[in-house]
């Protein structure tokens, strides 16, 4: 039996026994609780705690385990009817109010009852993760020399140095000194969006775009403004549009296999980002969390926006946790010039430092000849995945992925579905009028867990979507049928699907 269920085992024990002792009386040691119980000591220590924390038994350091004396009277009535005037108060001048939305994250991160097939996840499912290269290389880094000791704020140096060669590219545009280490890539988000705007003002997005990053703007105080993609990325004709207009001084985009639509930034807008940028006196936050994510047939990859940067336009982020593991909390912020001073003084101030533990583990797995091994794995996982779904989606749901007179694939006014080369999702159009809510409810009661469009969107969508991932499923057999399981609420609301 585990510790923790067998801690529980001996507290509901313990709880019975409490009424043979006078309050304050005290209990039985706690070797004689091992004893007793042919428990271990880990065990009794969690029996008691738990019982500490329910108010039933108090500890004394040196003296022992007793009886809490009961409680007298009737417990106060908890009034937190205050909090509503304290969290609705409104700033003073223009700034714009925080809201703090959750939602749309965790949809991606709830974990799904038993039985419902999960297409709504943001991350790869257990059998594809590199348990056993994670645990090897924990095990290695704990027994590093000073493992556990206080890390440089920025992040142990090899670290920073492995993150400067992936982000850099061949030709060493960034040194080790323009990284700093950080607690995963939504961590590094939020520090880049308090360093490099204001709180009140507007921020750039494409349209749509990751939730994520939506709800840590305005948790800010940021007012994200759109700006529309299609298949090519996003729109920098309108980019330029948008910063005269707004006044903006930043652009947040994903220029590879982008969150949701799978597209990849072409060539010569790659380049006009930048531009635009420029002219605008305005950072560009690059959001590069799929360039571990690609398939068996993705072409050479572009390099990094940071790495065709010299004048420090481009602040980068990236992050270890999509291609290995929910829990493996590293990733890198990548910056050149004031900025970097900024960006390191919050975090600093936000957490100190990343655990120099997980660091090391880090280092050792991205070292490791495993991780290589594993990064081909998932490429045809993936690959083979993605196929399974897109063959799914043209036999159960035709309609919503063929084109329409004019459509131009990938685009939101609709067309045919776009299929890309890396990440894990497709962005799958619905027909107009479609009630994206009652969709995923009906979804979810026929067993499939689906994310609904209109999270994505920093303002009102064009058109109804869904975002479906096709990495936290099983496999492919379960792939096909998360796939008839919406065809079956798509009827069940009379929903048009071919």
């Amino acid at each position: 039996m585990h510790e923790r269920s067998s801690g529980a085992g001996l507290a509901a024990i313990l709880r019975a026994d409490l009424n043979r002792y006078s309050p304050g009386e005290k209990l039985p040691s706690s070797r004689a609780l091992v004893e007793r119980h042919r428990v271990s000591p880990v065990t009794v220590s969690r029996a008691l705690a738990e019982l500490v924390a329910e108010g039933l038994v108090v500890t004394r350091p040196g003296a022992g385990a007793f009886r809490a004396a009961p409680r007298t009277g009737p417990p106060r009535p908890v009034d937190t009817s205050w909090q509503e005037i304290a969290l609705s108060a409104e700033p003073a001048g223009d700034q714009v109010p925080r809201s703090v939305d959750a939602s749309g994250v965790l949809a991606t991160l709830a974990a799904p009852a038993p039985g419902v097939i999960e297409l709504n996840g943001g991350y790869l499912h257990p059998t594809l993760q590199p348990e056993r290269a994670l645990a090897a290389a924990l095990a290695r880094a704990g027994r590093r020399p000073g493992a556990w000791g206080r890390p440089p704020v920025e992040g142990v140096p090899e670290l920073r140095a492995w993150f400067a060669r992936e982000i850099g590219g061949p030709g060493g545009t960034l040194a080790a000194s323009d990284v700093l280490v950080t607690a995963g890539g939504q961590s590094a988000l939020t520090a880049a969006l308090r360093a490099l705007a204001p709180p009140g003002a507007p921020v750039l997005v494409e349209s749509p775009t990751y939730p994520g990053m939506l709800a840590a703007a305005r948790a800010s105080g940021l007012r994200p403004v759109p700006v529309p993609m299609d298949a090519d990325g996003v729109r920098t004709d309108l980019l330029a549009d948008a910063f005269r207009a707004s006044g903006a001084r930043l652009f947040i985009c994903q220029p590879l296999f982008q969150n949701p639509t799978g597209t990849l930034l072409a060539g010569e807008r790659r380049r006009e980002v930048l531009r635009v940028a420029r002219a605008a006196g305005a950072f560009v936050l690059e959001d590069d969390f799929a360039r571990r994510l690609v398939h068996d047939d993705t072409p050479a990859l572009p390099p990094t926006l940071s790495a065709d940067d010299p004048d420090g336009t481009v602040v980068h982020v990236c992050s270890l946790t999509k291609a290995a593991s929910p829990s493996l909390r590293v990733g890198a912020l990548a910056a050149r010039g004031p900025v970097l001073d900024r960006l390191r003084a919050i975090q600093v101030v936000d957490g100190f430092f990343v655990s120099k533990p997980l660091q090391e583990t880090a280092l050792e797995l991205v070292g490791s000849p495993a991780w290589i091994r594993h990064l081909r794995l998932i490429a045809r996982e993936l690959t083979d995945r993605r196929e399974a779904m897109v063959a799914a989606l043209h036999q159960w749901l035709p309609a919503f992925t063929a084109p329409g007179p004019g459509a131009v694939p990938g685009r939101a006014a609709g067309g045919a579905l776009y299929v890309p080369q890396g990440g894990f999702h497709l962005w799958l159009r619905l027909p107009d009028g479609t009630d994206e809510a009652a969709l995923t409810g009906a979804a979810l009661h026929a067993g499939v867990a689906v994310a609904a469009g209109r999270p994505y969107f920093p303002a009102e969508p064009p058109a109804p979507h869904l975002r479906l991932s096709f990495a936290s499923a099983a496999g492919t057999a379960e792939l096909v049928e998360g796939v008839r399981r919406l065809r079956t609420a798509c009827d069940e609301l009379r929903i048009a699907a071919g």
